[in-house]
């Protein structure tokens, strides 16, 4: 005989269970005012001719290894998936560093005693600039009061999109190119 166990999460599954808790309502606000700072989109009055894509909230919870919690990451996201190819983008792009260009690094620091530091860039995909024309619904529970028939026309890439990657990459390249970096072409 088989036993289930039902695992209680402390992870929301959507806005009406986060909004309920001032940690959640803090981690929206949060993720709220990182769009509005990289300038995300405009809010441009709908039409006809636009079909909007909507968004979501996803919520995760970052803990400690001792399993304590560090923090409430609360992420808006594209609903890339009603995208369609040709209308919403023409190209995605998902770059992946081969892993022996990363042992050849590791071995090239270790042999000349180096140090090799790593990154994680908040909020990444918002420093990559969209090149299609992309509408997406007010994010919910954050729809302007004065502009609620208003869509937003994307300007930067949201998680979930799937041209995402490809320019985020793009921006990513750019700057390190900018610096004084070039591209390998056995692996760009």
């Amino acid at each position: 005989m088989h036993t289930c166990q039902v695992v209680k999460t402390d992870e929301p599954s959507n806005f009406e269970e986060a909004v309920k808790y001032k940690e959640w309502q803090d981690a929206m606000n949060d993720e709220m005012q990182a769009l509005v700072n990289n300038k995300t989109w405009t809010l441009v009055p709908k039409n006809k001719e636009m079909k909007p894509i909507g968004s979501k909230w996803v919520y995760k919870l970052k803990r400690n290894s001792d399993g304590s919690i560090s923090r409430y990451k609360a992420r808006l996201v594209a609903k890339g998936y009603c995208s369609k190819y040709d209308l919403y983008y023409d190209k995605t792009f998902s770059p992946i560093t081969k892993i022996n260009i990363i042992r050849t690094i590791i071995i090239i620091a270790a042999s000349k005693g180096w140090k090799l530091y790593q990154l994680d860039v908040k909020n990444a995909f918002l420093n990559g600039e969209l090149e299609e024309e992309i509408y997406m619904e007010q994010p919910y529970g954050y729809v302007h009061t004065k502009y609620s028939n208003y869509v937003c026309k994307l300007k930067k890439a949201l998680y979930g999109l799937k041209q995402g990657p490809r320019a985020w990459y793009a921006k990513l390249v750019e700057s390190l190119m900018c610096v004084g970096f070039h591209e390998v072409k056995v692996d760009p």
